[in-house]
């Protein structure tokens, strides 16, 4: 009882709020890099290029054959060609 009265159990106290103001930070910077991922991480799923994009639209049915060749066209003046 007697070092209670001194202070020497106060810094404890101090130490605890640190540890949880660490544990808290560290769940928000885990939910947080989860959640607001810039898609370039590794788990993140590539994204798809411009023409897997058209390739995904013929197949699916959304655009025309001469719909999809001219704009394939296009993307291949503008230099973003097939990577």
């Amino acid at each position: 009882m007697m070092f209670f009265d001194n202070g020497f159990m106060g810094g404890f106290h101090g130490l605890w709020w640190l540890f949880w103001v660490v544990v808290i930070g560290v769940v928000i910077f885990a939910v947080l890099g989860r959640v607001g991922g810039r898609g370039d991480g590794p788990r993140d799923t590539p994204r798809e290029t411009p023409h897997e994009v058209l390739k995904r639209r013929l197949a699916s049915g959304e655009l025309a054959p001469k719909e999809y060749e001219e704009r394939k066209a296009l993307l291949d003046r503008d230099g973003a060609g097939p990577r």
